[in-house]
């Protein structure tokens, strides 16, 4: 793609510099402004190639408002920030902008990169997109439970994620509905492409083992090593995930079964496959599966009912908008925790 002309921000605000730099000061050879000349009072619209984009918004408006960014295949950008009466905030992020858009085996997608303003009173006074040239991409290699899911009522952690990022870091969602491990490397459109794109200190988080459920256990030790050995040969860090639990609770009110904790119909214990995976090869690990557990049992069998879509769906599996962003904050406090991420690029909230 053509280069973009990017003007320095030397002024002593956000405001000032959205509201001097003229529409066509923000264009080069017939490219549209990256300006909010793209936007109506709803959404924005931004005709670029598919790369990665740094976005920085002015919030706020003459009254008092809340407002919120989502974009591309329903994912949460920005979370909602409140802004006074007359104030202005302004706020970073970067963004992927991919073909296929959402899920890589599902639909192409809207062209170029499109925001949708949200909140319970929005309101935009100037945003600025520009090509990221030093981010840091976070990819993720997994199933349904982390991909960015089409439509409502679901939605997967991964698609939670990038609102807790600050700007320098990308969440690159390479996650797709119904993968195995088996699947997931013998499709180009996923580990084949994932793996191309890998760069030097990007992440790559491994999220498989839902769809695993007739994968014995040397295959999908043999699997997660791979995936491992193929991040490292491009100069990525691999971290191992183990999977997020099914709601399925005993008498006694835990998650102590099989079904819960991902054991397959082999009697693969797939948490446990992945922590010896982490632990012989030296892979960071984030224990989803010892997270969740916690969390589910501490919230009990009612409560839980509004982290996965029980009650949408009798669903014990895939996670709600809610349970999303929550398991999304368990996986941003694991990054930080672990020196993963610096902790001035994530939002904690």
């Amino acid at each position: 793609m053509r280069r973009f002309t990017v003007a320095v921000l030397t002024a002593a605000t956000l405001g000032t510099v959205l509201s001097a730099v003229p529409a066509q000061a923000q264009a080069h050879q017939g490219l549209p402004a990256l300006g909010k000349e793209n936007c109506t009072a709803t959404a924005c619209h931004f005709d670029v190639a598919p790369g990665t984009y740094d976005v920085t918004v002015l919030l706020g408006g003459e009254s008092a408002a809340r407002t919120s960014i989502g974009g591309e295949t329903r994912r949460s950008l920005l979370p909602e920030t409140a802004t006074a009466a007359g104030e202005r905030v302004a706020r970073s992020f970067t963004v992927n902008v991919r073909t296929p858009e959402g899920e890589p085996t599902g639909a192409e997608g809207t062209p170029g990169l499109d925001l949708v303003l949200g909140g319970s009173a929005p309101a935009l006074a100037g945003i600025r997109v520009t090509p990221a040239n030093r981010a840091r991409q976070i990819f993720l290699v997994g199933d349904s439970t982390s991909c960015d899911q089409p439509g409502d009522p679901y939605s997967g952690w991964g698609q939670q994620l990038p609102q807790y990022l600050r700007k320098g870091l990308s969440v690159a969602n390479y996650a797709d509905s119904g993968e195995s491990t088996v699947s997931y490397l013998a499709d180009p459109r996923l580990w084949g492409t994932v793996q191309r794109l890998i760069r030097p200190g990007d992440l790559v988080l491994i999220q498989l083992a839902h769809n695993d459920k007739q994968t014995d256990e040397a295959t999908y030790r043999a699997n997660l090593e791979t995936l491992v050995a193929g991040v490292r040969e491009k100069g990525g860090e691999p971290v191992l995930l183990t999977p997020i639990v099914r709601r399925w609770f005993n008498a006694d009110g835990t998650l102590n079964n099989d079904t819960a904790l991902l054991v397959n119909g082999l009697g693969v214990n797939h948490p446990a496959v992945i922590r010896s995976v982490a632990a012989d090869k030296g892979v960071p690990l984030i224990d989803l599966t010892a997270r969740t557990k916690a969390l589910v049992e501490s919230l009990g069998v009612e409560a839980s009912k509004s982290v996965y879509l029980y009650n949408e769906k009798r669903d014990n599996t895939h996670t709600s908008v809610h349970g999303a962003t929550v398991y999304a904050g368990l996986v941003r406090d694991e990054l930080v925790a672990q020196h993963l991420v610096p902790e001035g690029r994530v939002r904690l909230r």
